[in-house]
C-alpha cells in the first residue's frame, strides 16, 4: 500500500520549499498564481489530501505552547523564557520548554514531543546543527504555528524576533577602538548560524570604519567558555597579540578573562573584553564585564505576544519580524586610559 501524497512530495517534484506550499494551497497573498496553479494542479494530479488526524486535532484547544531553546544554562535564554512564560500565563497558556543542547538530532526529538503534547503553537531558537529544516515544516504543515527568536533560519519565510546583531556588534568593537585598541581579536561562533555571520560583519565593518586592517588570525570559532581558554592562549602567543577580544558571547568572553589572569595578562590595561547579552555573572567578575544587553525578557515577551497573535487571530499575509533593541553596559574590562 503506497503512503499517502504529502506537502513534501509536491514540493520535492515542484522544486520549491515545502512552506511554499502550503502557502499555495491556503492561497497565499505572497505567492504568485503561476506557483499556485502549478501547486494546485500537482495536488489534484496525484490526489493530495491534507492531513484528517492533524487538522482534527488543530480544532481541539490544548492552551499549550512549546518552546525550544539550545541550551538553558545561558542567563540570556533563561531570561526569554521569563518573559515568554510571563505573557503565556497571563493569556491562559501553559509552557512546554525543551532544549536541542545545541544538537540538530535532539532538536528534532524536540519537536516530536511537542507533536505529541498537540502544542498550539511553538517558539523557536534553532540549534548550532541545524541546517535541514523539514522538521520545523512538518509543524506548519500540521497547522502549528511558529515564531522564531534569536537564532532564526533566512532559508524560511517565518515570523521572528530578533536583534540587530551586526549594528550590535559593530557598536561593541567601535566601543573597543575608542578606548585605543587596534588588534582586536574576535571569538566567534558557526558562520553557518545566523548570529555568527552577522555579528563578523559588524566586527569587521568597525575595523574597516576605522582605517584597521582585518587579520584572519585573530578571528577564532570559540563560543563556549572551554574553547575560549585554548583560543585566548593561541592568540595571545602570537607575534602580535590583541590588545582587545570581541567575544560573541558571555561565557566566552569570561572565559577569555579567566585565561588571561591565568597567564598574568591584566584585564582591561593589556587586553580588553567585551562579551555579548550581559547576563547576571558580567556584574559579578572581577574586573566586571562590559557586554551587549540583548534584553532577553523583551525578547521572550515580544516572541509569546506574536505567536499567540498567530494561535488566537490567524491573519494571512507577510510574516513580521521585530528587531529588539540592544545596547552597550560598560563596566570595568573595557575602562582603559586613553
Amino acid at each position: 500500500m503506497s503512503s499517502p501524497i504529502t506537502i513534501k512530495d509536491i514540493a520535492k517534484a515542484l522544486n520549491i520549499s515545502a512552506s511554499t506550499v502550503s502557502r499555495a494551497l491556503k492561497d497565499h497573498p505572497d505567492i504568485s498564481r503561476e506557483t499556485k496553479e502549478a501547486v494546485n494542479n500537482l495536488a489534484a494530479k496525484l490526489r493530495y489530501k491534507p492531513n484528517a488526524v492533524a487538522l482534527s486535532l488543530k480544532n481541539s484547544k490544548t492552551n499549550t505552547i512549546g518552546v525550544i531553546i539550545p541550551e538553558v544554562v545561558h542567563y540570556f535564554f533563561s531570561s526569554v523564557i521569563s518573559g515568554i512564560e510571563d505573557v503565556a500565563y497571563e493569556a491562559g497558556y501553559n509552557v512546554m520548554v525543551c532544549q536541542s543542547n545545541e544538537k540538530y538530532a535532539r532538536e528534532v526529538i524536540n519537536v516530536q514531543a511537542l507533536e505529541s503534547n498537540r502544542v498550539e503553537g511553538a517558539l523557536v531558537s534553532v540549534s548550532k546543527e541545524t541546517h535541514d529544516f523539514s522538521h520545523l515544516l512538518n509543524l506548519e504543515e500540521n497547522g502549528v504555528p511558529i515564531v522564531f527568536f534569536d537564532r532564526a533560519p533566512d532559508e524560511l519565510d517565518v515570523d521572528r524576533v530578533i536583534i540587530d546583531d551586526r549594528k550590535a556588534a559593530y557598536n561593541a568593537t567601535t566601543h573597543l577602538i575608542e578606548t585605543g585598541c587596534r588588534r582586536i581579536a574576535h571569538l566567534s561562533t558557526h558562520q553557518t548560524l545566523g548570529i555568527g555571520f552577522e555579528r563578523l560583519a559588524g566586527y569587521r565593518k568597525a575595523l574597516e570604519d576605522h582605517g584597521i586592517p582585518y587579520r584572519e588570525e585573530l578571528v577564532v570559532v570559540a563560543d563556549s567558555f572551554e574553547l575560549a581558554g585554548d583560543a585566548t592562549r593561541n592568540l595571545m602567543h602570537l607575534t602580535s597579540p590583541p590588545d582587545a577580544i570581541f567575544a560573541v558571547n558571555d561565557m566566552t568572553a569570561v572565559g577569555a578573562m579567566k585565561t588571561l589572569q591565568r597567564m598574568s595578562i591584566a584585564v582591561p590595561q593589556k587586553v580588553a573584553i567585551i562579551g555579548f547579552s550581559a547576563g547576571f555573572f558580567s556584574d559579578i567578575t572581577t574586573p566586571t564585564l562590559s557586554s551587549v544587553d540583548q534584553h532577553g525578557y523583551e525578547m521572550g515577551v515580544a516572541a509569546a505576544k506574536l505567536l499567540l497573535q498567530r494561535i488566537e487571530k490567524p491573519v494571512e499575509g507577510k510574516h513580521k519580524t521585530q528587531f529588539i533593541d540592544t545596547h552597550l553596559v560598560l563596566r570595568e574590562s573595557t575602562k582603559r586610559k586613553t
